[in-house]
């Protein structure tokens, strides 16, 4: 993605010798289509994009306050560790996505992924959104959705489902899989991406507590109480038919 490459900085290679593992992956003259030599010293490096609406339009769903938190620190984190690891790093040079695919290492993901993923599963994210937005897509996603799902209504439920069943941190995803050559929701932990396992995304959800807990903290609140209070509850039940059963 452009949007990604803010900043072109005219920086010396990395010497070869911080690289060992260069020589496994594609040569960047061959990644680059063998572009002239004067282009060689030219790296990318990432900046933080700004959302495609103004901070408050997505108001009264979320806040300007959790955008401001949610883009203006945690993802800028994850932009500036990133660069901070690329100065260093075998992927120097690499577009995003090239990065993403060959970082996650076909499940054991090196160092660069988490950051990596993170940026681009958060510029995807504002990117899924637009104020006023909602209700029924049109033309051939939403003919895609009903032939995949049944209806625009099955896919909305599934995806709701999704979101209800992922446990700790994570993300979920409208994906077209290429190899089933349909449309799938798919939930993720942590910085895992479709984009990553060979898919396309078409929208997401960030499910990491940062991204909605200043709204909705006293929800998240009340909904921790009672499920302790539950637990709690059923092992004074467990409690009592073992003591009704030794009688």
């Amino acid at each position: 993605m452009a949007a990604f490459a803010s900043a072109l900085l005219l920086l010396p290679l990395p010497p070869a010798a911080a690289h060992p593992q260069q020589r496994q992956l594609r040569s960047r003259e061959q990644r680059q289509g063998c572009r002239s030599r004067r282009y060689s010293k030219v790296v990318a490096y990432y900046g933080l994009t700004t959302p495609p609406y103004k901070l408050d339009a997505l108001e009264p769903y979320i806040s300007k306050r959790t955008v401001e938190l949610h883009w203006g620190k945690h993802h800028q984190d994850y932009v500036d560790r990133l660069n901070k690891q690329l100065a260093t790093s075998m992927f120097y040079g690499y577009t995003m996505e090239e990065l993403i695919k060959e970082a996650y290492n076909n499940g054991n993901p090196l160092p660069e992924y988490n950051n990596a993923a993170q940026v681009w599963n958060h510029h995807f994210f504002w990117e899924s959104m637009q104020p006023e937005g909602g209700g029924s897509p049109e033309g051939g996603v939403l003919q895609q959705i009903e032939k995949d799902f049944g209806s625009f209504t099955n896919f909305r439920e599934e995806f709701i489902r999704s979101a209800l069943s992922l446990l700790g941190s994570g993300w979920v995803w409208l994906a077209l899989k290429r190899k089933e050559r349909k449309l799938s929701v798919v939930h993720t932990q942590n910085a895992i991406s479709p984009l990553a396992l060979g898919d396309i995304p078409i929208i997401n959800l960030d499910l990491w507590e940062h991204a909605y807990y200043l709204d909705y903290k006293a929800v998240i609140i009340s909904f921790k109480l009672f499920r302790k209070a539950a637990f709690e509850t059923s092992q004074r039940i467990r409690v009592l038919r073992v003591n009704l059963d030794q009688r």
